[in-house]
């Protein structure tokens, strides 16, 4: 089986456009397009239906996607094993702040080798496995309970990133310059694919309890482009995303970004990281602390206020080498705003 059609098959299932698929491979749409069809008659099904919007997965293509991230991610961490020397971090998805900074970083310094991979993982456990194993350098993971990290990997803040409300042209909120939480009360907040245990799970819970709103992570995730559809089409459902997160919808759609305010919603971006660090995370911690800080009143999970109060008492958080001059010696954080 080809790998590298493996590997376009779940970005163009990630992104719902071929061409957004092949932008991010560094290829032309008709070569995705080709490497899908040779996929699709290997398996004998068809994996997409195609719309005006992009593709859309078909049932099978439903089923096989898990199983063709195992295989993507089996193929990076195999190339890793014999590949030293580039930086890997793990982030949520390509479209999330993570990504999206990360990607700002990169073009200011195109000369680091940095591999952006996804792990796909919602355990943590399994995400800090995968840093002691050495397959990739860093996560934008958080764990909630930082006395369940074993001894050599550590955790720091890494950058907050304000909520903003997204919702269709016919939602009641549509024509809105701001919300605040208190209006978005009895709106249905619809956040599909909440994984339980999860960080995030743990953010929303806290959320939906500290201002009484109604966050409904029911039925599966089957893509942006479907849950962007139904917001378009929808006067009442509405959905968080984050600032700085990348998202691209067809013009009709007329979906509406929304800051959140009085207090502005942060979610507090962590990084997993061994104690004896890749050298090239220094820059970005250094990138990280240079991002504009939130200064308005904000709201904050229990794990991100107190790390937080522990960035005011001191400004740095530090990470020493294990030993040998290849280690990153201390990684520097900015002052909680």
């Amino acid at each position: 089986m080809d790998t590298e059609a493996v590997r376009s098959f779940v970005l163009a299932a990630e992104f719902g456009q071929l061409q957004h698929a092949a932008d991010e491979l560094g290829v032309t749409q008709q070569a995705v397009s080709k490497r899908i069809a040779t996929l699709e008659r290997r398996l004998g099904v068809q994996l997409f239906t195609r719309t005006a919007r992009g593709v859309e997965l078909t049932s099978d293509g439903q089923a096989f996607l898990p199983h063709a991230h195992s295989i993507v991610t089996g193929v990076d961490r195999a190339i890793s094993a014999i590949t030293p020397g580039a930086l890997r971090i793990d982030v949520l998805g390509f479209r999330s702040a993570q990504a999206v900074v990360l990607h700002d970083f990169w073009r200011s310094h195109p000369g680091i080798r940095l591999d952006v991979v996804t792990l796909r993982e919602n355990d943590p456990r399994a995400v800090v496995a995968a840093i002691r194993a050495g397959e990739v350098d860093a996560s934008f993971r958080t764990v909630t309970d930082p006395a369940a990290l074993p001894h050599d990997v550590r955790m720091i803040h890494a950058f907050d990133s304000p909520l903003e409300l997204l919702v269709g042209p016919r939602h009641p909120l549509a024509s809105a310059s701001t919300v605040t939480p208190a209006q978005l009360r009895g709106y249905r907040i619809w956040v599909p694919g909440i994984a339980p245990r999860s960080e995030w799970a743990d953010f929303y819970d806290q959320l939906a309890t500290a201002f009484d709103l109604r966050v409904d992570g029911a039925g599966p995730h089957f893509g942006d482009e479907v849950l962007l559809d139904t917001l378009a089409d929808s006067a009442d459902v509405a959905t968080f995303v984050g600032a700085r997160d990348r998202y691209v919808w067809p013009a009709g759609h007329g979906l509406r970004r929304i800051p959140i305010v009085d207090p502005v919603l942060v979610y507090p971006l962590s990084l997993l990281l061994p104690e004896n660090a890749h050298p090239g995370l220094r820059p970005i911690i250094d990138h990280f602390r240079n991002l504009a800080p939130v200064t308005e009143d904000a709201w904050r999970p229990s794990w991100g206020s107190q790390a937080s109060s522990q960035r005011s008492a001191s400004s740095t958080v530090g990470t020493t080498s294990a030993g040998g001059s290849g280690g990153l010696r201390t990684i520097t954080t900015g002052t909680s705003s």
